[in-house]
């Protein structure tokens, strides 16, 4: 066995035996090395916290297996030693200073599908929201991701029912990427009904865990992979969210780990939009109502022109002060002299001279016999 395939099968069975982030094991596999990590938790030798909570699971040694039916399936496992690890997006997690374990990065990835994942969240949006999507909250989340697929970001969500699985059908729908994190292994399609959804997802994108092949899922699982979707994204839209509400779970990841949250508006009758109207109030997100207005917040593109601007630009944006003075000056039918111009305005004959010449090349007035009139 190579020395990549012993570090390899030391992940997994960790990853196994783990169940989740830890910051005590990350801790010892920095210090001591993976494959140490891996064969001293096999020995009951860990010691401490570490040993106290991974015993239960030590005798787990499904490493093999797991790696081996993943593969036929088309997946694999990412671990901290693969050039697609997303190394960067994962950085925010040293920003918490706690010891809680749920605020440890993943300790390695499985996940299914051909794509890399770090090509996928190179430029990559979170979009969740409530399961209880309205027809509004379904159409606006396939909008924006639609738009923002069709500009080359993968969109991360968590293909549960509404929000989510807009999102990623949006996505797919006109030929993006998408990444689906799931809160059980990668080998168990949640909810069952998107059985069909993850599959598409996977050939298009990717579908993620933390957590090994064979996992079920479980509340706390939900919360975890919530994290997950916000690390994974340059930033977190939440398009419908309740009071209370798992999507308002996610932005508060993002916003620990130094991502921008945004939030789009609804119906003030809506209880749909309750949670992401709060968000908005107290500051804790930006207001967003189109693919456009999220990427200026996650990362414009510099000096780049979408035309956007052109929908609303007046004739007379530009003009000067003057200009814009004796063009408001003429009549609404008709045509006068500059005199009666200059007079009517307050602008000195000289300059509205000066200014009809503007406004004529402008194509703003045209000369007659009678004088000068608005084209």
């Amino acid at each position: 066995m190579s020395a990549a395939d012993e570090r390899r099968l030391a992940w997994a069975y960790l990853s196994t035996v783990g169940q989740g982030a830890s910051r005590s094991l990350s801790a010892a596999i920095g210090e001591h090395g993976v494959v140490e990590v891996a064969e001293a938790v096999r020995q009951g030798g860990a010691g401490g916290r570490l040993s106290s909570r991974l015993a239960a699971r030590a005798h787990l040694d499904t490493a093999a297996e797991d790696l081996g039916r993943l593969a036929r399936s088309g997946g694999r496992l990412v671990t901290p030693d693969d050039e697609e690890w997303p190394a960067w997006h994962l950085l925010g997690f040293e920003l918490l200073t706690t010891t809680v374990d749920a605020d440890a990065p993943p300790l390695a990835l499985w996940v299914w599908g051909e794509r890399r994942i770090d090509e996928l969240t190179d430029r990559s949006v979170g979009i969740v929201g409530t399961r209880a999507a309205s027809g509004y909250g379904e159409h606006v989340t396939a909008q924006v991701a639609g738009d923002l697929a069709v500009d080359g970001w993968t969109v991360v969500s968590g293909a549960a029912f509404g929000v989510d699985a807009a999102a990623h059908r949006a996505a797919l729908g006109v030929g993006g990427t998408t990444l689906a994190v799931l809160a059980c292994g990668v080998d168990r399609a949640y909810p069952a009904a998107h059985s069909a959804l993850l599959r598409s997802v996977s050939e298009a994108g990717l579908v993620v865990s933390e957590y090994p092949p064979g996992t079920t899922p479980a509340r706390y699982r939900f919360l975890a992979r919530n994290r997950l979707i916000a690390a994974l994204s340059a930033g977190t839209v939440v398009v419908e969210a309740g009071w209370r509400s798992g999507a308002r779970n996610t932005a508060t990841w993002a916003r620990r780990l130094g991502k921008p949250v945004m939030a789009v508006p609804g119906p003030v009758t809506s209880a749909s939009s309750q949670g992401c109207h709060r968000m908005i109030r107290e500051g804790e997100a930006r207001l967003v109502g189109s693919a456009h207005e999220v990427v200026e917040e996650c990362g414009p593109v510099l000096g780049r022109d979408d035309g956007r601007d052109a929908l609303f630009r007046r004739d007379l944006d530009g003009l000067s002060r003057e200009s814009s003075l004796v063009y408001e000056a003429f009549p609404a039918t008709g045509s006068c002299t500059p005199s009666v111009l200059a007079e009517s305005a307050g602008v000195p004959v000289e300059q509205v001279r000066a200014a009809l010449s503007l406004l004529e090349l402008d194509g703003l007035v045209v000369l007659v016999d009678g004088g000068w009139r608005r084209a």
